[in-house]
């Protein structure tokens, strides 16, 4: 289906090199981007990544005149501030920006502490959407610009476990959209973009809660959601024909696109969702994802006092 969303969109010939900001690039997609980009020399970069992990991308990446690496905390407001002015300074402003830097917690919304969700919004919500303020003045002067926010097929529905982090996709989700009406006028783009499941290592990245983490052999109450969850989610990744490298081909299209669509499904079960999402009412579209959840019908048996 992915074909078709860009077979009316037009591909503006491209007579500056515009200058494109990517957060997260220590690994994953934002990796992948940068790599893709690095290659393409109609653009300036500036690969993004936290302190600890700079190194990392450092020993990716050799700096020039149209490739730049620097730190970036996106839960920082001063960091992200000093970045802008320094991009400003060298460039004079942001043209593309890829929202790409998030972490995901594995938790039930028992087992979350208001630190943890503080952290979760953090990242994925309040960072993007900070860089983003600070990246529009530019884009409204000069009449162009893309903004182009690294989503998730938990933007989409919801899973258990992941609530705290399909709450920061669904809050970029809306906010993302209300920004496509107000930019509209000025010429500026905005696009979701939507992986699924990628044929990548990141599940092991994950965040755990006290009460979550793995070596507390996840007794309790909720033992059998993280006891099924997990290595469900393991499996799905590991199954997954998409890799980074391939979402990353998808942004750099939506890049060279004049209009690129606001929601952009980047895997094939990102797109399936996107259209079961729309074909089915919710109150029998939830059940049947229930039901096909591994193991949920037996979940929490031994805890349960539902009444029967």
């Amino acid at each position: 289906m992915r074909p078709l969303i860009y077979f009316f969109q037009r591909k503006k010939p491209q007579h500056y090199q515009p200058v494109v900001l990517i957060t997260g690039c220590s690994s994953g997609i934002g990796l992948a981007i940068a790599k893709l980009l690095h290659e393409h020399k109609e653009y300036r970069v500036v690969a993004t990544a936290r302190e600890k992990s700079l190194e990392k991308v450092r020993n990716e990446f050799r700096e020039d005149e149209r490739f730049l690496i620097r730190a970036l905390d996106v839960t920082d407001e001063k960091s992200r501030q000093h970045l802008i002015n320094d991009i400003t300074r060298t460039w004079g402003g942001v043209d593309i920006l890829i929202n790409n830097a998030g972490i995901s917690y594995r938790a039930v919304v028992e087992h979350m502490t208001e630190q943890d969700e503080e952290l979760q919004m953090a990242t994925n919500y309040f960072g993007p959407m900070g860089l983003i303020r600070q990246c529009l003045p530019h884009m409204r002067e000069t009449g162009r610009g893309k903004i182009i926010n690294i989503s998730s097929v938990s933007g989409m529905l919801a899973m258990p476990t992941m609530s705290s982090y399909s709450a920061s996709k669904f809050a970029l989700e809306g906010a993302s959209e209300a920004l496509w009406y107000e930019m509209r006028p000025f010429g500026v783009r905005i696009c979701l973009v939507q992986p699924g499941f990628i044929h990548s290592p990141s599940h092991k990245n994950v965040y755990h809660t006290a009460q979550s983490d793995p070596t507390r052999n996840w007794s309790g109450p909720y033992c059998d959601f993280y006891k099924n969850m997990t290595p469900f989610v393991e499996r799905m990744m590991n199954m997954s024909l998409t890799t980074p490298e391939k979402v990353a081909k998808q942004i750099l299209k939506a890049m060279k696109t004049e209009n690129p669509p606001l929601w952009l499904p980047a895997t094939l079960d990102a797109t399936v969702f996107y259209y079961i999402r729309r074909l089915l009412p919710r109150r029998v579209l939830l059940p049947f994802l229930y039901w096909c959840l591994p193991g949920a019908r037996n979940w929490a048996q031994e805890h349960s006092h539902r009444r029967k």
